[in-house]
């Protein structure tokens, strides 16, 4: 039995979708970022709030199990997770987010003859398969359970062609005969590609493909709303698509590279890759109380922060020091680079857990031309956002991709763990330049010993 008449239903779709439309914009900016994603679950709320008042359900007493299991799962998953691992949390509820859509698709088959909605069950099946297998080769990417380098084999550019040919003739007998048994090979065919479509992808170029997949779940979710005839599925699922693409086109003009370079590149060994192989060459190397003396005495200090950081969680720490040099009268600000870490935002994110204001933080095009009168650049943890070879190398791997200009900064800091490459598996000329210095170690105790002896100074 239903309780809300139609027309209160639509009133309570439209608020939801105006919550994910708000939402979304809040999402634009780490200032408001909180409060759009609290917005986006009162959306959710009163949308499966909707959908439970407004249909008549059966087996509800499964439905709720269900979502108290997956709530179970889910909420100390999300609370306890690292936020170097927040990329593949991202990835992973996107795989199940296509996934599911995928599982829909195959249960409504038999429900309905139509032409046109078996039509979206065949695109809502292909994609959402292709999401939830190419999502898990992310995650484990991403984890290094497998290689972050591009994983090739001969003629795998024929099979993905076979696999293509594949889904065309599964979808279109889907679609013309309502076969489970064609719509089984039609998932089975969808995994498939999504594994053909990530493993050739590098280490570098993952979180972009991720966003990719995401703009494909949300295009399944979609589908899956004409399928089930949900309105505000389709309204979701089309601003989670657009978002995921536009979001995605971002991200490869960050690295100054088309999204088909990024996703197809490695056929021709233009995708990035990661690399173990140390440098021999000598540097100048440096000692914490020698860095302390450098930023301490500097009228202005640029802060590069980038994925060591992360992973060494040292982002109260470079907090603490900021605010140890500002008490000293420098100047301190932080240097985004929009794909510095593992995701969109990544750095973003990480400063403001430790309480960084958000004045502090300058993007790319607003750090640049700020650091010509930059008396010290510190770079922790982050190598190819500031790479030269993006700009002087052609053929390498980042090659055209904008960087943050640290080399025009009167003196250069990096704090490194040692000489290994960053994930583009090439040197950064900057590291053996005269006026660079390195410490090395872990970011979070090399951060703290700097710190305690920038107040003694």
């Amino acid at each position: 039995m239903s309780i809300l008449s139609p027309v209160w239903t639509s009133l309570f779709y439209l608020a939801a979708a105006v919550c994910f439309i708000l939402a979304l914009k809040g999402l634009s900016s780490p200032r408001t970022a909180r409060r759009g994603n609290t917005i986006g679950a009162a959306g959710a709320f009163v949308a499966v709030a909707t959908v439970f008042l407004s249909v008549k359900l059966a087996n509800i007493p499964l439905i709720l199990a269900a979502i108290a299991v997956g709530s179970a799962i889910a909420v100390p998953v999300a609370r306890r997770v690292q936020m170097t691992h927040m990329p593949q949390l991202v990835a992973l509820f996107n795989g199940v987010g296509g996934g599911a859509a995928a599982l829909v698709a195959v249960l409504e088959l038999g429900h309905s003859g139509d032409y046109w909605v078996r039509v979206a069950v065949v695109f809502t099946m292909l994609i959402g398969a292709v999401s939830f297998a190419g999502s898990a080769v992310t995650v484990g990417k991403l984890q290094e359970l497998i290689s972050t380098r591009p994983l090739l084999f001969p003629g795998m550019p024929v099979v993905m062609g076979a696999v293509v040919l594949g889904a065309v003739t599964a979808g279109t007998l889907v679609v013309g005969s309502g076969s489970a048994g064609w719509a089984a090979a039609l998932l089975a065919v969808g995994l498939a590609g999504g594994l053909l479509l990530v493993l050739p992808v590098g280490g570098a170029d993952v979180p972009i493909v991720i966003s990719l997949l995401n703009a494909f779940t949300g295009l399944a979710v979609a589908a899956s709303g004409i399928v089930l005839g949900n309105v505000l599925l389709v309204v979701a699922g089309t601003l989670v698509g657009a978002s995921g693409t536009l979001l995605t086109r971002a991200m490869a003009a960050a690295m100054g590279r088309g999204v088909a370079g990024i996703v197809f590149g490695a056929f021709r060994g233009g995708s990035t890759a990661g690399s173990t192989v140390q440098s021999d060459r000598p540097v100048r190397s440096s000692s914490p109380e020698d860095v302390a003396v450098q930023l301490g005495y500097a009228q202005r200090v640029v802060i590069v922060p980038g994925y060591g950081l992360a992973v060494a969680q040292g982002q109260h720490t470079i907090a603490e020091l900021a605010t140890a040099l500002a008490a000293r009268g420098v100047e301190v600000v932080f240097a985004i680079h929009p794909v510095a870490g593992r995701m969109p935002g990544h750095m973003n994110v990480l400063l403001a857990e430790a309480n960084v204001p958000y004045e502090a933080l300058k993007e790319l095009a607003e750090a640049n031309p700020e650091f010509p009168n930059t008396d010290v650049a510190l770079v922790v943890g982050a190598n190819d956002v500031v790479n030269p070879a993006a700009k002087s190398t052609p053929g390498a791997p980042i090659y055209g991709m904008p960087i943050l200009e640290v080399s025009l900064a009167g003196q250069v800091v990096f704090l490194k763990r040692s000489m290994r490459p960053g994930f583009a598996g090439i040197e950064n000329e900057l590291l053996f330049d005269a006026k660079t210095t390195l410490l090395f170690g872990d970011a979070k105790d090399s951060l703290t010993r700097i710190l305690g002896a920038v107040k003694e100074l």
